[in-house]
């Protein structure tokens, strides 16, 4: 009997002893190689025929002209923005990820509009400061307008939350082949959203199209007592547009748990911006969600190299 082929995969992320030794009894031979250490990740990059990055690693097209024998690249995210489509497409290359981070992120939606609406850090600080019933009204949830910006998974997982929370929904999205929920109402333009929405959440991808989507001229259509939530990426907000919609006040606050920059400057005036609730990027931040993230992306990993359908491939 023919011995099997073993494939070779550059790992960038900690996996569990468990997910390790799936990978060997498929044949496939870890090369572990931290992102940060050029010269081994360039040597290892030169035998994968797969790799798996999470959503910190750069993956361009010099990456890939390392990796002659790359034919997947399997990543512990739903964006790609971090990947070079366009290079990945000409090299024949798939790219696959891992959308099972709806509910978590949802929950962090949710979570960031209730602190906004009943100005949670505003009632923490008058505790500590001996401030006890020194504390400024909220606003209930229940009745507000939510607009989803980008109808997808993630959006559909807040519309549910938002609606059992007796919030009025509403979506604007591109797509036409988008499923219905009963009392979510789609809008056809982005523009109408805002004028009407008490809450705006963002879950589109970061593309060329997407890129600074909400700018200067979207939060001066915003009600001055709205809210913005972004979980998606940080590039499609012009953050000095948000800074500035903060500080003058053209909205009430901002929930964001992504910015341009990751981490941030520590002089970076969004961090002084008032009524803004900032979180280190932690939307799929939980045990079990990137434990299912992570043996997601492994089955990705496999399929590819096995010349398997995927069915979370991107390209």
């Amino acid at each position: 009997m023919r011995e099997p082929r073993r494939c070779k995969a550059v790992i960038t992320v900690s996996l569990v002893p468990s997910l390790l030794d799936r990978l060997a009894e498929y044949d496939v031979t870890v090369l572990s190689a931290a992102r940060s250490d050029e010269a081994t990740f360039q040597t290892a990059m030169a035998e994968a025929e797969g790799l798996l990055v999470s959503s910190s690693v750069a993956v361009d097209r010099q990456v890939m002209a390392w990796a002659p024998r790359l034919r997947v690249i399997s990543t512990m995210s739903v964006g790609v923005d971090h990947i070079d489509l366009d290079s990945a497409r000409e090299r024949g290359i798939l790219v696959t990820i891992t959308p099972v981070l709806s509910d978590a992120v949802a929950d962090l939606v949710l979570a960031l509009m209730t602190m906004l609406a009943r100005r949670i850090p505003d009632a923490m600080r008058a505790v500590t400061s001996g401030r006890w019933n020194d504390v400024p009204f909220g606003a209930d949830l229940a009745g507000k307008v939510l607009l989803i910006v980008g109808y997808g998974r993630i959006g559909q997982a807040v519309a549910k939350r938002a609606l059992a929370a007796r919030m009025r929904v509403q979506y604007v999205d591109s797509r036409s082949d988008l499923p219905d929920i009963e009392a979510v109402g789609r809008v056809a333009e982005l523009a109408d959203g805002l004028r009407e929405a008490d809450f705006v959440s963002l879950h589109v991808d970061l593309n060329a199209a997407t890129r600074n989507l909400m700018g200067p001229k979207e939060f001066t259509l915003m009600k001055p007592t709205a809210f913005f939530i972004n979980t998606a990426r940080g590039g499609v907000v012009d953050q000095s547009a948000l800074v500035r919609a903060l500080t003058e006040g053209e909205i009430a606050g901002a929930g964001l748990d992504v910015l341009q920059d990751e981490p941030p400057r520590l002089d970076d005036p969004l961090l002084r911006a008032p009524n803004a609730i900032i979180v280190p990027h932690i939307g799929s931040a939980t045990t079990e969600t990137r434990n299912a993230m992570a043996h997601c992306a492994v089955d990705n990993l496999l399929m590819g190299l096995r010349k398997q359908a995927c069915p979370f491939a991107v390209t």
